[in-house]
């Protein structure tokens, strides 16, 4: 696929996100998330990723249920994001529908693994204009993918 291929196609995957990517971007947005710039629908190589923080090196991955029939290309994907020097995390769509904290926790303690959570256990995520300092509750329900890509990463990033 030509550069221009996938930017037109990364283009449209903006126009037409999920709802579980809406959700996601609302808080990621506008260095709303800690003042990290998070840019959304990306070509890296030959793929487009949901979300990435490139100064962070950081991708976030958003799962439908169709996923599960395409694991080995998923781990492909992950493996040549990986061998380009980021770091994937991968999320179930309802867990970003139904358990948004626990998906900005989890994002949170990749960004800043030393770092605690920005308030006290138990308080609500801010509301829109609230700041990037509220609470984000911890969790383990997530799953990462891993490994070891052997490809060298595209031009485009």
């Amino acid at each position: 696929m030509t550069t221009h291929d996938m930017l037109q196609k990364a283009k449209a995957l903006r126009k037409h996100q999920t709802d579980a990517e809406q959700k996601l971007w609302f808080h990621l947005r506008g260095k709303r998330f800690s003042d990290v710039k998070f840019k959304r629908q990306k070509p890296i190589g030959s793929y487009v990723v949901d979300f990435v923080a490139t100064n962070e090196k950081l991708i976030i991955e958003l799962d439908g249920g169709q996923h599960q029939e395409r694991m080995a290309y998923d781990q492909e994907r992950t493996n040549y994001l990986e061998s380009c020097g980021y770091r994937v995390l991968r999320f179930w769509n309802n867990e970003c529908l139904t358990e948004i904290d626990t998906v900005l926790d989890r994002i949170w303690l990749s960004l800043f693994p030393n770092v605690p959570s920005p308030a006290p256990s138990g308080h609500p995520l801010p509301q829109a204009g609230e700041g990037k300092d509220a609470r984000l509750s911890s969790s383990n329900s997530f799953h990462h993918l891993q490994g070891n890509g052997k490809r060298e990463c595209g031009a485009r990033q």
